[in-house]
């Protein structure tokens, strides 16, 4: 296994500051020497690893607050590992950027589908990849509702619960991502409003972050198969974006 970057993650010297802890499970060692470095320079704990076979463990190991996962990688593939970490109720809130030279959309659908928290193709520039992790962290971090807002959004049996950050769809609860959340929690809280892909855009994944329209229909696919039997509930408005529209009935 090659492992790099590991230090004493935790607070600061000072005892006073929690200091945010970055996995990057890359092969590429320039890469993620690069990765590294930036992101070290902007104040992150970071480790690095590029063996996917030993990355499980590793997560459990180290309890990053999020996760930079390549694809492609010696062992063990990304999407396997992204399929272990989401199933896991230890491991399935960390976030997951999927950073991957693969960026076919059925790939990148896949990986959203299965839990991950947005996607970056190489080559990339670091000031991108800096501002996806940033925006992560934000969303993340915003995910707490205010006091004056209603806690739980029910939909007859889909159920959005904003204290425990949890979707439950016929009384089973769905694993669902930071970026889902924050789509499904809008689309509901103002059932029947239209929703253009550039406004979505801004609450999911944030207005410093440039990312084209597929990067939001894949999110709205994700959240769709998680909606199960009510997944046509978020109607496709044609050439504006998405509206939440429940039914009184299951589709079939």
């Amino acid at each position: 296994m090659a492992l790099a970057g590991i230090k004493d993650i935790g607070q600061d010297v000072s005892g006073e500051t929690q200091v945010r802890k970055i996995l990057v499970i890359e092969d590429e060692a320039d890469i993620s020497r690069v990765i590294d470095l930036n992101l070290t320079a902007e104040g992150y704990d970071v480790a690095c690893i590029h063996d996917g076979a030993a990355a499980v463990g590793l997560v459990h190991e180290v309890r990053p607050d999020l996760i930079l996962l390549d694809l492609m990688l010696p062992g063990m593939d990304g999407l396997d590992i992204c399929r272990r970490l989401k199933a896991d109720d230890d491991t399935r809130q960390i976030p997951i950027i999927m950073v991957t030279a693969r960026g076919e959309e059925n790939d990148i659908v896949l990986g959203l589908g299965l839990g991950a928290e947005d996607y970056i193709t190489k080559p990339f520039r670091v000031s991108e990849l800096v501002a996806r992790v940033k925006a992560a962290f934000r969303r993340r971090d915003e995910l707490s509702p205010a006091t004056d807002v209603r806690n739980v959004l029910e939909f007859g049996s889909v159920i959005l619960d904003r204290d425990q950050h949890l979707l439950s769809v016929d009384d089973t609860n769905i694993p669902i991502t930071a970026t889902e959340f924050r789509l499904l929690d809008n689309l509901l809280s103002q059932a029947g409003r239209v929703y253009s892909r550039e406004l979505l855009v801004d609450i999911a994944i944030g207005d410093d972050v440039y990312v084209n329209e597929r990067t939001i229909d894949s999110h709205v696919s994700s959240v769709r198969r998680k909606l199960g039997p009510y997944r046509s509930w978020i109607k496709t408005v044609w050439g504006v974006g998405y509206r939440f529209e429940p039914q009184s009935a299951k589709d079939s």
